[in-house]
């Protein structure tokens, strides 16, 4: 993508996101609608809706030609990052948006012919953007975010991980887990993938584990994490498929290098 061509569209999509989260400020207390999808802890609202619906008039009237791939199914039908692809989440964290009113952001990556090239994800309720452009770095605000330290251990890291890990899960044996989080400084759950993403990218949390996402969950989580020398693959350390539902763990490379050959190898059913 060329350069002045990749510019013009992060400045339309950090317009948008911050017009989007003021939106939602200013309405977080009015009244809404919740539903549910794949089971009851599975929430969406009118302001998901309403949000996704605001993307796609934008996207759609500026940049007719692009695709969006989104949550509440507003967008188009993208089976591939051919061209250029609006990968959207309009709240993550919804149950977080339902029951705290904070700890939710808005979550956009744009790919263009399957790469990675703008990353925005937007903290809502404490006005927090976290944006990254491919090759330029990632910022929280204005200022840049430093590159992740060359040397990290996993005993002196936290690590962001849903505490259903410790619990019987199909993916790996608990109680390899609960050696892992014995072994980790610390562990935190904070109930929005894509905030924890831009926590691993500003360097609060060493690494976020998750058992299954779904694109919009990670997409511009990923961008943020590369611009900072981190790493994103599944929990086995394989490639991400971009356009499917994975198993996710992005962090410092030494850190989730550790994890995957100490515990995930060891413990994978």
């Amino acid at each position: 993508m060329e350069i002045a061509i990749r510019d013009n569209i992060f400045n339309f999509a950090k317009k948008w996101i911050l017009e989007a989260g003021n939106i939602i400020r200013q309405t977080i207390d009015d009244p809404i609608e919740v539903g549910t999808k794949s089971n009851p802890n599975d929430l969406v609202t009118t302001m998901d809706k309403n949000t996704e619906k605001y993307f796609v008039e934008k996207i759609k009237t500026t940049f007719p030609d692009h695709l969006l791939l989104s949550e509440e199914g507003f967008g188009d039908e993208v089976k591939s990052l051919d061209g250029t692809v609006w990968i959207i989440d309009p709240i993550d964290g919804t149950m977080n948006f339902v029951q705290q009113k904070r700890n939710f952001t808005i979550s956009i990556g744009i790919y263009h012919d399957g790469v990675g090239e703008i990353g925005l994800i937007y903290n809502v309720m404490e006005d927090e953007l976290y944006s990254a452009i491919r090759g330029e770095g990632a910022f929280k605000n204005d200022k840049k975010l430093p590159f992740l330290r060359k040397e990290q251990i996993l005993e002196e890291s936290v690590i962001g991980l849903n505490h259903l890990w410790l619990c019987e899960n199909p993916l790996v044996d608990e109680k390899v887990m609960q050696d892992l989080v014995r072994t980790a400084r610390g562990s935190r759950t904070y109930g929005s993938a894509a905030l924890e993403f831009a926590f691993v990218a500003e360097g609060i949390l060493e690494g976020y584990l998750t058992m299954g996402l779904s694109p919009w969950d990670f997409a511009a989580g990923i961008i943020l994490v590369n611009e900072v020398g981190g790493i994103t693959s599944t929990i086995d350390g394989a490639e991400i498929n971009m356009v499917g539902r994975n198993s996710v763990f992005t962090g410092h490379r030494a850190v989730h290098k550790r994890i995957i050959e100490d515990f995930i190898k060891k413990g994978r059913k």
